[in-house]
Parts: structure tokens; C-alpha cells; sequence
């Protein structure tokens, strides 16, 4: 067995919050939104572009307030940071780990997302 690398992560939102997923994941993050294929766009959600790997947004009715979450390679993480602060999103502070700094946020429905960049 080799396995390689991470093709995506998913994270869930409500039913019915796509729009709101959208705007945030598109509009706030500045990620590219890309087909779903067919087949599965009954499911709702989207998928976005984020470098070689994907971020797929699922429809769930119950979202979990876990330590589940992608982590962003970022240049420019203090830019992001003050980005993010003037969209009125709180700043979550992470545990520093050598050779990086880090922090994450809360997507508007409770998921996890870290932001980290090389030092």
C-alpha cells in the first residue's frame, strides 16, 4: 500500500446554508469554486480549489463542534489574520509548533479551519 497524499478534506454545513457557505468559503477565503460532478450534485454542497487538494463543503443536518478541520498553507498569514478580523471573525490563537506559526477560525457553521505558514 502507498498512499501518497490528501486529495480533500470535507466539512459539513446545514441543510439549506449553501448560500451562505458559498459566500463564505468563496467571497471571504478567496477560494475557486469547481464542478461537482453530476452524479452527485443531488447531495447539494460544493467543492472548491485549494492548490493540488480540494475542499468539499457537504450537506449534514448535524454539525460537530470537533477538533476536525483542514489546515491552509498561507503566505502572508498576518495579512489573513487582519482580513479576517475586519470580516468580524474571531481569531482563535493555536498552540505554537516549531518551525510555524498558526492560528484557526470557526466557518459560520462551527467547523474548524487553520490557517498556518512557515516561519
Amino acid at each position: 500500500m502507498n498512499i501518497s497524499g490528501i486529495h480533500h478534506v470535507q466539512l459539513c454545513i446545514p441543510a439549506h446554508k449553501e448560500a451562505q457557505a458559498r459566500i463564505f468559503y468563496k467571497e471571504v477565503l478567496g477560494l475557486k469554486e469547481i464542478p461537482k460532478p453530476e452524479a452527485l450534485k443531488k447531495n447539494g454542497g460544493m467543492w472548491f480549489q485549494v492548490g493540488s487538494q480540494e475542499l468539499h463543503i457537504g450537506v449534514e443536518d448535524q454539525v460537530f463542534k470537533g477538533k476536525h478541520h483542514p489546515a491552509f498553507y498561507v503566505m502572508g498569514l498576518n495579512d489573513l489574520k487582519d482580513h479576517l478580523i475586519s470580516q468580524e471573525i474571531t481569531i482563535q490563537k493555536e498552540l505554537p509548533i516549531p518551525g510555524y506559526n498558526r492560528f484557526s477560525i470557526r466557518d459560520p457553521f462551527g467547523n474548524r479551519i487553520e490557517f498556518i505558514e512557515p516561519e
